[in-house]
């Protein structure tokens, strides 16, 4: 960084990454405040070039020509008030100078803020898949399903793979699943279970990623407003890979084992593969019961398997308790759908014994344990 001691002008700030790091993301790793209170001219330079930079300062979004216009008028703005504390200068030739140095730069931010509005709306925007997009690429009937309750929802598909559906979130998917492959499509969160199948893989298509598997649990989160893709693994493997809309993408393929995550940085088109989810936060904080709680029971009582699915995928579940009461079982319902769960423990208990589900309820009858 011994670069920076050569620095006279305001244009070699605004052109140092490191700089535009420390000044717009509070990233400070080649110690500017330290270098800037060394000197006191410095630290004058140092504080115009960063009023220069937040005035050129654009947001994440696409901009509008109304946006442009508001950023140039704060520019000038922040220009003139800058202009008005430099009392020092009485030549008019330097005032001259002064003028014309200024106006120069503010072309250089106005030409800055162009270049982002141009590449935000014909480059960048080339790269972003949406749900329209991936539903209308499908030439299957779908059968699409909101969740705009404030609690997650139950889908169950054709071939018995279930969908916990997050809040705010969307799934189309067919409604008999034909041909050699499953495909379904997400906007939004959503868990999968996935019945197994190995002569007909599983798909979900979300955004810019496409994630396959043959029989497994996952989660895939994919809201088209948020900058990552991310795809976490419970049981099973999975393979994740680039849309075919993504023109262009730094890997052909992921594999994920349990425990393992994947990110997909939606503005640079990377994968950064996680292969400890425990030791990244974000992950940790969003995994849900359904991705906790155990499945595997050892003579354990009816009521409490029941109520360890209800915590899992926030179902209600009604059934004669007293019929049930002394029934206990040892059964292993880990890395299964729910509806496979349902009919391993109403076989279990006895052939009487049958589930009905109407959305997030779930009726049992039974006549009583074998």
């Amino acid at each position: 960084m011994q670069k920076r001691n050569t620095y006279t002008e305001i244009e070699d700030f605004l052109s140092d990454e490191s700089f535009q790091s420390w000044i717009l993301l509070k990233i400070d790793e080649d110690g500017w405040e330290e270098w800037t209170l060394e000197n006191r001219h410095r630290a004058k330079l140092v504080e115009d070039a960063r009023h220069f930079l937040l005035a050129m300062k654009v947001p994440e979004s696409n901009l509008s020509s109304s946006d442009i216009h508001k950023a140039l008028q704060t520019t000038w703005i922040k220009i003139e008030e800058k202009e008005n504390q430099i009392n020092f200068i009485e030549n008019s030739r330097d005032n001259f100078f002064r003028k014309y140095l200024v106006s120069g730069i503010a072309a250089s931010i106005f030409f800055c803020i162009m270049s982002v509005w141009f590449y935000k709306s014909h480059i960048s925007r080339d790269n972003v898949v949406t749900y329209k997009e991936l539903i209308d690429e499908n030439s299957e009937g779908l059968v699409e399903q909101t969740n705009n309750s404030s609690k997650p929802q139950i889908i169950t598909l054709s071939d018995g793979s279930s969908v916990l559906l997050q809040p705010n979130s969307k799934l189309s998917y067919p409604k008999i699943f034909t041909g050699n492959e499953r495909k379904v499509y997400l906007s939004g969160e959503g868990f999968f279970e996935i019945s197994k199948n190995p002569k007909k893989p599983f798909y979900v298509y979300a955004n810019e990623i496409v994630t396959k598997v043959v029989g497994t649990s996952f989660r895939v989160k994919a809201y088209s407003d948020q900058p990552d893709v991310e795809v976490l693994v419970r049981t099973g493997k999975v393979k994740v890979r680039s849309n075919d809309l993504v023109a262009k993408s730094d890997q052909q393929e992921v594999v994920l084992l349990p425990n393992q995550a994947l990110r997909f940085l939606r503005s640079d088109l990377k994968f950064n593969k996680i292969t400890n989810i425990t030791e990244d936060e974000a992950l940790v904080r969003n995994v849900g019961n359904i991705e906790q709680l155990s499945f595997e029971f050892t003579d354990i009582p009816v009521s409490q398997i029941f109520e360890t699915i209800e915590q899992a995928y926030l179902v209600d579940i009604d059934y004669p308790k007293n019929m049930l009461k002394d029934c206990h079982l040892t059964t292993s319902l880990s890395d299964q759908p729910l509806t496979e769960k349902l009919k391993i423990i109403c076989k279990s208990i006895g052939t009487n014994t049958n589930f009905e589900m109407n959305g997030n309820q779930i009726t049992i009858t039974s006549e009583g344990c074998n």
